[in-house]
């Protein structure tokens, strides 16, 4: 039974779905869900990340990496974690990059959070000669040991609830049929709207899975020291969201109820919620930056140069993912970069608010 009718008969059977528990099935359910099954990454899938974009990402995060192990006093052993690693390329491009630092790799007990295993299979084959270990979540990495950790387009991921204002109150948006029996939103009993301001129409979202994936990581910074970079697509501090859930099929947006488990859903990410939770446990962490920002203080401009004397045949194609990667109407102001941190040093990059 395909998973669009499974959900139709679980709704018929117990009740509309929260988004986040709709988000949870389509794309994590074993035996249809999209990551579970079909996850669709780079120019011929549903969806391209940065570090497919140019190897200027990973390396510059991979000389971030290195230079934290340093600031902490190059500790002889310390947890390399990537959660949500794609097809691997951000970490093999980091490690080409940190190797240039004596000691880093060597160093480096690394860790790969992931619970698709189509990807964990192309995760294998691009880090071979890396000694990898692999583990579904945070909580089953060895602690005892500083730890620095990456995870690019992990949080817009994670399942999110949804609140809408109405005349009565906020009320949560469901998951449910409509009278043909098809797949379609609703609204779930108003609450009372004590307590947060808003128009009548107005939507906010709500991911607890967000908030404990920053708690997790700041008290896990705050035990053991180390540092975290969460990169991903959102508002900046003080915006607010709105309805940012979409689904990505083929590069284009397309009815998330139409094809469960076919596409990539995702929703922006709280940056203001994973840090206040972070800090809740300990952590410390740095004023969001963009990732335009993030890279030139890394030194993409200079990399991109060089790059392109090595290289001159590419020199256009190199140009174009420096664009891609910094431009503002591209991914340099809607992807924002939060750096989380135990105490005792300041990452770089962000040494200045």
């Amino acid at each position: 039974m395909a998973l669009r009718d499974r959900l139709a008969a679980q709704i018929a059977a117990t009740g509309p779905l929260s988004l986040a528990e709709f988000m949870t099935i389509c794309l994590h359910d074993p035996q249809a869900g999209y990551y579970a099954t079909r996850p669709g990454l780079g120019a011929g899938g549903d969806f391209i990340t940065a570090p497919l974009v140019s190897q200027m990402f990973g390396e510059l995060i991979g000389l971030w990496a290195a230079a934290c192990w340093q600031t902490q006093g190059a500790p002889r052993s310390f947890r390399l974690v990537e959660m949500g690693p794609g097809d691997g390329t951000l970490m093999s491009d980091l490690l080409r990059a940190g190797g240039t630092v004596p000691g880093f790799v060597e160093a480096a007990d690394l860790w790969l959070v992931e619970v698709s295993q189509p990807l964990r299979a192309r995760q294998a084959e691009r880090l071979s000669t890396a000694r990898a270990q692999w583990c579904d979540s945070l909580d089953q990495i060895p602690d005892g040991a500083p730890m620095i950790l990456v995870a690019n387009e992990l949080l817009d991921c994670l399942p999110t609830r949804q609140f809408v204002r109405t005349p009565q109150g906020w009320a949560e948006r469901m998951v449910g049929l409509d009278a043909a029996g098809d797949l379609a939103f609703g609204l779930a009993a108003p609450l009372p709207a004590k307590g947060r301001p808003g128009e009548v129409g107005a939507v906010f979202e709500s991911s607890p899975a967000q908030a404990a994936l920053g708690s997790q990581i700041g008290a896990r910074l705050a035990a053991d020291g180390g540092a975290a970079l969460l990169i991903d697509y959102g508002p900046a501090a003080g915006e607010e969201g709105g309805d940012t859930f979409q689904a990505l099929k083929g590069h284009q947006k397309v009815d998330p109820l139409a094809c469960p488990g076919e596409a990539d859903l995702t929703v922006h990410a709280d940056f203001g919620g994973v840090a206040e939770a972070a800090r809740a446990e300990g952590a410390l962490a740095r004023p969001l930056l963009t990732q335009a920002e993030f890279l030139r203080r890394l030194g993409i401009e200079a990399r991109a140069s060089a790059l392109a004397r090595s290289r001159p045949e590419l020199a256009d194609q190199i140009g174009r993912q420096f664009d891609r990667l910094t431009a503002q109407n591209q991914m340099g102001v809607l992807f924002k970069v939060l750096a989380l941190h135990g105490p005792g040093f300041i990452p770089p990059a962000f040494e200045a608010d």
